[in-house]
């Protein structure tokens, strides 16, 4: 498949507007450091509309897209300028028709459908914070590559974005409506008063610096794999107590469990090793005042509970070593649900508050490493299953 890059250019919001300064909340400074890549495959009459309707990062209230990550002037602490430099939209051409490029795999050959870097070789905060690739096959079906520094969103509020731009196209009223302010909703305490250990929790220290650790021979294997109905129904069979005693194990948990058995299996870590799957989850709804659906920033927190890899291959109650898995990681699960994950969220919520002053004069670092929460022996869950990528 040959693909041709047919322009590339800034999209900027359509009306001017002051430059601005969006102050990241504590929940953006515990998160990720980085850009994360989508792809998305919309359906006809919707690839239509999206190719019509250019992604206007201001007009549909996610003006911080257009902007750049700098340092507050009267701070000086790391922040969201609002520049209108704008994000960056480049136009492709695909060469074959879409029904030949199905079903899409993780090869090398994917990455041509997201935009390449700009190259401006002036460091991360000369970049573009969103970069959107529109490949348009020979059939018309249309790919969207998206391109977003996680610093400025989570992955709840890309897929709001997504939603507004295709409600955009189409003079929809945007719904959810952005909510931004984020100094409003998590404003620390002043002076400082630090109740909770952070260090190795939300925050760590930084590292020395050193040279890559990894071969340049290294090759990351990147794998697909589906799960038909009859077997995850077999999963939760093995996974669920025994009737009576116990809700069910859900599709999510009993999944996860299967895979975290088998990738520590194949990285062949002894019983004694020490594993931990870490899940981000979602705290909009888990505050005790609620955030918005619309909030533009980060409320995600990645959540983990660490197992000697043995006691992922013993059974319990019956259920066998899939059984185990799941009553492990359900442990760290329902730390992000119902009302006792909820206390326990309210709880890093309150030691987030009051430790953000001190844990910036400590020059702190996130916890969230992907290079510790990929690499082995530990493993990264992300769940989409409530991301409306589906309404855009």
């Amino acid at each position: 498949m040959k693909i041709t890059i047919l322009s590339s250019k800034a999209v900027r919001p359509a009306a001017a507007a002051s430059p601005e300064v969006v102050p990241l909340s504590v929940f953006d400074k515990a998160n990720l450091t980085r850009s994360l890549r989508r792809l998305r495959l919309p359906p006809a009459d919707a690839a239509q509309c999206r190719t019509r309707g250019r992604p206007g990062p201001g007009a549909g209230g996610y003006r911080e897209w257009a902007g750049r990550l700098g340092a507050d002037p009267h701070t000086g602490a790391r922040a969201i300028l609002l520049t209108d430099e704008g994000a960056q939209l480049v136009e492709a051409a695909a060469d074959v028709p879409l029904d030949a490029a199905l079903p899409l795999r993780p090869t090398p050959e994917m990455t041509r459908l997201h935009p390449p870097a700009p190259g401006k070789g002036g460091g991360a905060e000369e970049e573009p914070l969103m970069l959107i690739q529109l490949t348009r096959y020979a059939c018309g079906g249309l790919a969207v590559g998206v391109t977003a520094h996680h610093l400025v969103s989570d992955g709840r509020t890309t897929g709001n974005f997504l939603v507004a731009w295709s409600q955009a196209t189409r003079c929809a009223a945007l719904d959810p409506a952005p909510v931004h302010d984020r100094a409003a909703f998590f404003q620390p305490r002043d002076p400082p008063r630090v109740e909770f250990e952070h260090s190795g929790v939300e925050f760590k220290k930084p590292k020395p610096a050193a040279g890559d650790a990894h071969d340049d021979a290294d090759k990351v294997e990147v794998h697909r794999a589906h799960f038909s109905q009859e077997f995850i129904y077999r999963l939760k069979v093995l996974a669920s107590s025994p009737p009576g005693s116990g809700r069910p194990c859900s599709t999510l948990r009993c999944v996860v469990a299967h895979l975290w058995r088998c990738i520590t299996a194949a990285r062949g870590l002894d019983g004694s090793t020490t594993t931990s799957v870490h899940i981000a989850v979602d705290g909009r709804a888990r505050m005790s005042l609620p955030v918005p659906e619309g909030y533009t920033g980060n409320m995600v927190l990645w959540r983990g509970r660490p197992r000697r890899r043995g006691t992922l291959w013993r059974g319990r109650c019956g259920a066998g070593p899939c059984g185990a898995a799941a009553a492990a990681r359900g442990g760290s699960h329902r730390r992000g649900a119902g009302v006792g994950g909820r206390r326990q969220l309210l709880r890093v919520l309150r030691r987030l508050r009051g430790g953000i002053g001190a844990v910036e004069a400590e020059g702190l670092v996130p916890a969230a490493d992907a290079a510790e929460m990929v690499l082995s022996p530990d493993i990264e869950v992300d769940s989409w299953l409530r991301i409306p990528f589906y309404d855009c």
